[in-house]
């Protein structure tokens, strides 16, 4: 159930509900979790829009874009990590129709800590998701 943020100079994206909601499915598909209610109503993007005065890079720039991605710890291997960060670039520059956006586009992959995973109230740790899941499958 990943966190997405999202960092962007305003205005930059046309149709920011739908990227929230495709970073969200991008990242879902590369943690190859059931398309349960669970996960996708638990997977959420945010998009936060910055003037472009209150960011910078050390050249002066601001016309850059920040995604955060917060797992729980593990979720991802080598080469989902790989995935994700090259699909949410890719669909960051085609939503602001910016093909030169991908090289301005950056992607920090961070878990969580075990047992720093709440949600409804309930701090998660690994082995309690997936137990709570195959609960949810009919598995257990």
């Amino acid at each position: 159930m990943p966190m997405i943020d999202v960092y962007a100079p305003v205005g930059i994206f046309n149709d920011n509900h739908g990227l929230a909601q495709e970073i969200a499915q991008i990242v879902m598909r590369w943690e190859k979790v059931p398309s349960i209610p669970f996960f996708s109503d638990n997977t959420a993007a945010f998009i936060h829009e910055l003037p472009v005065d209150v960011f910078s890079t050390a050249s002066g720039k601001s016309d850059s874009v920040r995604v955060q991605v917060t797992t729980n710890a593990g979720a991802l291997d080598r080469e989902q990590q790989l995935g994700v960060v090259k699909d949410i670039t890719a669909l960051v520059a085609e939503a602001a129709g910016d093909p030169t956006l991908q090289d301005r586009t950056w992607v920090t992959l961070t878990e969580a800590v075990q047992g720093g995973w709440g949600i409804g109230g309930h701090s998660y740790t690994n082995e309690e998701i997936v137990h709570h899941v195959r609960k949810l499958l009919g598995k257990e």
